[in-house]
């Protein structure tokens, strides 16, 4: 396993481009495909540009999950939580078992808690045992452990076809979680993926005699100055210093700001440490979370944004430094800011030049009634690797795959959970889902994908084989 990873690590680092340039190359694949469909050179272009600007609201809810999540975890009692669990583990073993885990519970109550907590998660592992691991490995443990995110609580398909008035519901009905996330295939495939994936992790770390790779100096120096900055902070509040002599103003106040022989700041600096802004605006989202949750209400991609936002405000010393640990969050987020618009152009001509239906009858044509689940996943994989979105991937390749459940009296719960295993499973070589962790982790798509190309190998087999023999 150590070869294996060795030899695709040595194909990435050489071989694989930044995620923008892999965007490109991707892009002017889907173009040629697009117009080898029988659509000319306008209409392709017209797809691209129209799908440009579908995933907006998309890319904006990603960049609030790391700005959110980030500005949390850098949160005093947060922070001080975090180092004290990443000090837990005493050695490498335990420490990549410990990461590829925490991500698959946390992928599994929600995709989006998952990318950004599990990264944090990886990045103060990283700080921790600095000089003691291999930081690339652990941060790929990390994003392999994602891969349980499609069968969980806040998987795109199994929720959707699950929710009355979904576009399916004529087609195949309101098909239950207790026949998706909660199948007895689905749980068996999630607990052999819980204890195949870390042993294949820890069988790809470094001999004990080969050099291992620390996280970035960048990282490092960002987290002291961050844990400067908050140290700065707590310790100044409302601190008075003494002031040099000068003629007194209006009520006593002299030029530079002063009220006898002491400093006084700007009101509008006072406003800005004090603790109140931040706490009453926390508890207004934490009584929204309460009445929402209270009311029956379904974890999302908003809520999951509020539940990073709200704790963040309430434990955070004051206004200036959370819009500090705001800033910082912000300047990781470039990579989701600027490509995924374009994969939202991608995403545009695959559907509109039929080539995602192309491939996913191609598929049905091969399949049988126990084969199809196997199918399904199959197709749903590579489909995912131009259309990495599960509810977008579900509008083009679902009605194709019910439809052919029912011609062939297949399972359709089963179907559907293929679809979504296919969706989560080639996430392992598309760079669209490293981009926020990535970010948070500081590092760049090379120095992981040569792991997560051996993950998607074992976990491929894994996965395919439940969905044969269950």
């Amino acid at each position: 396993m150590r070869t294996i990873a060795r030899f695709f690590t040595y194909i990435a680092e050489r071989y694989l481009p930044d995620a923008f340039i892999f965007l490109f190359f991707l892009t002017l694949l889907v173009f040629i495909l697009g117009m080898l469909q029988g659509s000319g050179p306008r209409e392709v272009l017209d797809y691209w540009g129209g799908g440009f600007f579908d995933i907006l609201e998309f890319t904006m809810q990603s960049t609030l999950m790391l700005v959110t999540g980030f500005a949390l975890a850098n949160t005093p009692p947060v922070h001080r939580a975090l180092r004290a669990f990443a000090r837990l583990p005493r050695n490498e073993v335990q420490i990549l078992i410990m990461t590829v885990l925490v991500m698959m519970v946390f992928s599994w109550i929600s995709w989006g808690f998952g990318l950004i907590a599990g990264a944090i998660v990886a990045r103060e592992m990283g700080i921790v045992h600095r000089g003691r691991i291999h930081y690339p490995l652990v941060v790929a443990g990390t994003y392999a452990g994602f891969l349980v995110w499609h069968a969980g609580y806040g998987g795109a398909i199994p929720q959707l076809i699950a929710t009355p008035g979904h576009f399916l519901e004529e087609q195949m009905g309101v098909i239950p979680v207790v026949e998706t996330i909660f199948a007895p295939v689905t749980l068996v495939i999630v607990l052999a993926l819980a204890i195949i994936i870390p042993i294949t992790v820890v069988l790809m770390r470094p001999r004990s005699d080969e050099e291992r790779v620390d996280l970035p100096e960048e990282v490092l120096e960002e987290e002291e100055e961050l844990t400067g900055e908050r140290t700065a902070s707590e310790a100044s509040g409302h601190t008075e210093t003494p002031a040099s002599s000068g003629a007194q103003g209006p009520e006593g106040l002299t030029p530079e700001g002063t009220v006898g022989d002491k400093q006084v700041e700007p009101w509008s600096i006072r406003v800005e440490k004090s603790r109140y802004v931040t706490l009453v605006l926390g508890m207004l989202g934490l009584l929204y979370l309460t009445s929402y949750f209270a009311g029956g209400g379904a974890l999302n991609i908003n809520i999951v944004i509020l539940t990073f936002l709200v704790p963040g405000l309430l434990l955070i010393p004051n206004t200036r430094e959370y819009l500090t640990q705001i800033t910082g969050g912000a300047s990781a987020a470039y990579g989701i800011i600027i490509q995924f618009p374009f994969y939202g152009g991608i995403m545009g001509i695959m559907v509109g030049s039929g080539l995602a239906a192309t491939i996913a009858n191609f598929f049905v044509s091969i399949s049988s009634a126990g084969t199809l689940p196997f199918w399904a996943f199959i197709g749903g994989g590579l489909i995912n690797m131009f259309v990495p979105s599960g509810g977008g991937q579900w509008a083009v390749q679902g009605p194709i795959m019910i439809e052919a459940a029912e011609g062939l009296n297949a399972d359709i719960a089963k179907t559907a959970m293929g679809v979504a295993w296919g969706d989560a499973w080639t996430n392992m070589v598309q760079p669209f889902w490293t981009l926020p962790l990535l970010a948070i982790a500081g590092l760049g798509i090379r120095a992981i994908m040569g792991y997560t190309a051996v993950v998607l190998i074992v976990s491929g087999v894994v996965i395919g084989a439940g969905l044969l023999i269950l």
